[in-house]
């Protein structure tokens, strides 16, 4: 099945914009040069800095105050970048309010 297929089939279920053709064609070339796995392979390069201490740090002033910002909480804990989604996606935290 050609690329433009597989991305016309999956804009039809999941909306437009949910995943540009250009990805699409290469997931198709990967799968065709054998690759069977979806998930990223490991690679080279800087490691995380998402260790678990870290994350009980982070956890533990949210729970000492839930009106922080990610300014006040990327000065808390200058390792932490200011676009690593610490609440929702290490902590199972939802954002309920915003400025």
């Amino acid at each position: 099945m050609k690329a433009a297929e597989i991305h016309r089939q999956i804009s039809e279920v999941h909306g437009e914009n949910i995943m540009r053709e250009e990805i699409i064609r290469k997931w198709v070339t990967a799968f065709k040069d054998n690759r069977t796995n979806v998930h990223d392979e490991e690679r080279s390069g800087r490691p995380s800095v998402i260790i678990k201490d870290l994350v009980q740090k982070v956890d533990g002033k949210f729970l000492e105050n839930r009106r922080f910002t990610i300014s006040s909480l990327s000065n808390e804990f200058p390792q932490v970048s200011r676009s690593v989604p610490y609440g929702t996606e290490y902590l199972d935290y939802l954002k309920l309010c915003s400025r």
